[in-house]
């Protein structure tokens, strides 16, 4: 492309201090190096956890920096070293590298892998260099990606190469969300046919989650949210059973134990927050009942009496469902392709970048599952 090779100025959404909007900035993005390719992004997902960084990072060495990590693109160009895409490629970035090299990425027993950003911690959700600078200042790259900007530059561990057939604006979902709540139920949870399943929170998270105990074959879900305006939607996934904490002056996890006979056999939380992920524990029976961690905090400290444990039940937890990026994606988009998986149901509103504050304001409400920017023309 003729822009290969030379620096892009472009728009992108930039966080230059918590707690205030983001702002439309025009910004620079350099040529990719060795092993990276920069991408146009076409779409992003705007996700809790881009929320989260902008509420609750206290650090100065955090910001500014451009947020988004839930996206999908083509490839502008490639640096030196890069064989596996080349310009027009269809890719969705991802938070999580498969280097396919480390101790990690060579095991199956887990989706971590010790390079790329999260290699500093998860303190901040950020290397501590990038591609993006603004006003003449180092902008840093969120988990990564950065997908509230017209391009950003990864390296090629932390891409997934998608069918050339996929519609951008609706897998990009599959950079975060919903292989994050469909893997906990599916790959981490491992959700037997014929079980009981509990789903604590209804974003799209919890609805994904829901959407993979259902695919794995569970035979009653039940899901606990205190908006009931969500129930309806988390049907559509699969969901049997309503619970609103808001309707009982006892603690859930008796609720769910009286409608359960002493407890259900997975449950999976997607909000979180750490008494939630105690009551999920709670909720489950003794003897093998299995309890996922997958809402994203790493702000406060959690707690459970050991006797929990002791009795039986197993506490994970679950970052991106488990999926190894690289090869779980793709997968992923094939399943929407054919029909096994839904990604459409997820969307509740599209918008520009420059309504992304709006985007934030719907969901700090919960008047939305999942808002997608189109962030530019295919």
């Amino acid at each position: 492309m003729a822009t290969a090779g030379k620096v892009i100025k472009c728009k992108a959404a930039v966080a230059w201090e918590p707690n205030k909007p983001l702002v439309i900035e025009e910004i620079e993005v350099a040529p990719p190096q060795a092993n990276e390719v920069r991408i146009k992004i076409v779409a992003t997902g705007v996700c809790h956890t881009d929320l989260h960084h902008l509420s609750e990072c206290k650090r100065d060495d955090g910001f500014p920096i451009v947020l988004g990590h839930e996206g999908a693109g083509i490839v502008e160009s490639v640096g030196p070293g890069v064989t596996e895409f080349q310009p027009g490629d269809k890719v969705i970035p991802l938070c999580l590298s498969q280097c396919r090299k480390c101790r990690f990425c060579k095991s199956p027993k887990t989706n971590q892998c010790v390079e790329g950003w999260a290699a500093r911690g998860y303190d901040v959700l950020a290397a501590p260099d990038s591609r993006f600078t603004c006003k003449g200042k180092k902008v840093l790259q969120f988990v990564g990606t950065s997908t509230f900007s017209e391009y950003t530059v990864m390296n090629q561990m932390a891409v997934a190469k998608i069918d050339p057939a996929a519609p951008l604006d609706k897998v990009c979902l599959l950079g975060c969300g919903v292989c994050t709540g469909f893997g906990a139920a599916v790959n981490t949870a491992k959700v037997e046919p014929g079980s009981t399943c509990a789903v604590f929170g209804l974003g799209a998270v919890g609805l994904a989650a829901v959407m993979g105990c259902k695919f794995a074959g569970a035979k009653r879900i039940i899901v606990v949210d205190i908006n009931p305006d969500k129930f309806e939607k988390a049907k559509v996934f699969g969901a049997t059973d309503f619970v609103n904490p808001k309707d009982h002056n006892k603690p859930i996890s008796q609720v769910l134990h009286e409608m359960t006979d002493g407890g259900v056999d997975f449950s999976l939380e997607c909000v979180g927050n750490v008494e939630v992920m105690r009551s999920a524990l709670e909720s489950c029976v003794k003897g093998w009942g299995v309890s996922v961690i997958v809402g994203w905090t790493n702000s406060y400290d959690f707690a459970a009496r050991p006797i929990q444990l002791m009795t039986g039940r197993t506490w994970k937890g679950s970052i991106f469902g488990g999926f190894k990026g690289k090869d779980g994606v793709p997968e992923m988009v094939k399943a929407y392709l054919d029909k096994k998986v839904k990604l459409d149901e997820f969307i509740t509103h599209n918008m520009t970048l420059d309504q992304v504050n709006d985007a934030f304001e719907l969901m700090n409400h919960g008047k939305c599952i999942r808002t997608v920017i189109n962030v530019s023309p295919q």
